[in-house]
């Protein structure tokens, strides 16, 4: 598994010395409520099996799962995803940053080094990303990285007992090349 680099960042194979970490950041509530798949309260044990499955799903061909590492700290900072669908060369990309680390722009930064990650290595050509509509800010980083907004999914997810508004991301091959020649930058 390559170890990509941004300006702050690197995005690597998480270890299970990440697990500490993890295990820590993920009892934030907040961050399990504006994820599908974290539970709360986060159980002992989840952070090291997590590891074990990013690199089983990676064997596999199913998913890249990159630990993102804060250059300065050398610590994880939370960790950025895609899950492939390679019989129709698309993917979903996910994300979650550790509260003390919000509102600095590394989700963004990551999302975009794996997105490029995503086009020019892994020949997809279509990421997605949905974010539940009362969680904005994960909609802005979508935004920030030249995703396009395809819509609104009307209670389309169930976490915790209730369903949830969900907004939906994309970015096409064609639209990343356009980025591409327009000196692709982040939105501020």
């Amino acid at each position: 598994m390559p170890i990509l680099e941004t300006e702050r960042l690197f995005l690597r194979r998480p270890e299970l010395s990440d697990a500490v970490d993890v295990q820590i950041y993920l009892q934030e509530r907040q961050i399990a409520a504006n994820t599908l798949h974290i539970p709360f309260p986060y159980p002992d044990g989840a952070a090291e099996a997590w590891v074990a499955r990013t690199h089983s799903a990676y064997n596999a061909g199913e998913a890249c799962n990159f630990a993102i590492v804060h250059k300065n700290e050398n610590r994880l900072i939370g960790a950025v995803a895609l899950r492939l669908d390679l019989e129709h060369r698309r993917a979903e990309l996910g994300y979650w940053v550790g509260k003390p680390y919000w509102n600095n722009g590394y989700a963004s930064e990551a999302a975009q080094r794996l997105i490029s990650y995503g086009f020019d290595v892994l020949g997809l050509n279509r990421i997605h990303a949905t974010y539940f509509a009362d969680n904005p800010a994960s909609g802005r980083v979508m935004e920030k990285i030249g995703m396009k907004y395809e819509g609104l999914l009307r209670q389309y997810y169930l976490k915790w007992g209730e369903f949830r508004d969900t907004g939906l991301y994309a970015m096409t091959r064609s639209d990343y090349e356009a980025t591409l020649h327009s000196g692709w930058s982040m939105k501020t």
